[in-house]
């Protein structure tokens, strides 16, 4: 039994973890995306009003996600925007995903933290016995 996908933050020191879980591996990195957001602020309160394009390539699927969430990172301080929604396709070691979100609203967002980037502390992309996808990892604040 395949479990539903979602975001989880878990306990790291100072920093914050980060995990998405999906039926695939493409559904934890969209996940994992969106528990990035949710260190920064409540994700239902940011809008999806803007598409914005990302592309990665990386040699395996661990170091894959440590570069979506710093394109997201990168693309988050240079646009002040923040992201809502994610798509993202996997093809061998290529990652072409789409980020939607609005500019930042200091008043509407109230963003707790800044997020520096991903890290390679506790880092993990892998199947579950189950046949769930877990992508993880800990974002320096």
């Amino acid at each position: 039994m395949t479990r539903a996908a979602r975001w989880e933050h878990f306990d790291h020191s100072a920093d914050i973890g980060v995990r998405g879980v999906g039926p695939t591996k493409e559904a934890a990195f969209e996940q994992i995306a969106l528990a990035l957001t949710a260190t920064i602020t409540d994700p239902a309160v940011v809008r999806p009003n803007v598409a914005v394009e990302i592309l990665c390539e990386a040699p395996s699927d661990e170091l894959l996600v440590v570069d979506w969430l710093n394109a997201l990172v990168y693309e988050m301080a240079t646009r002040h925007m923040l992201f809502s929604v994610f798509t993202v396709i996997l093809e061998d070691s290529r990652l072409t995903g789409t980020a939607w979100g609005e500019p930042v609203d200091i008043g509407r967002h109230a963003p707790a933290v800044e997020v520096k980037g991903a890290t390679y502390t506790a880092l993990r992309v892998a199947q579950d016995p189950d046949g769930a996808w877990v992508a993880e990892c800990v974002v320096d604040v």
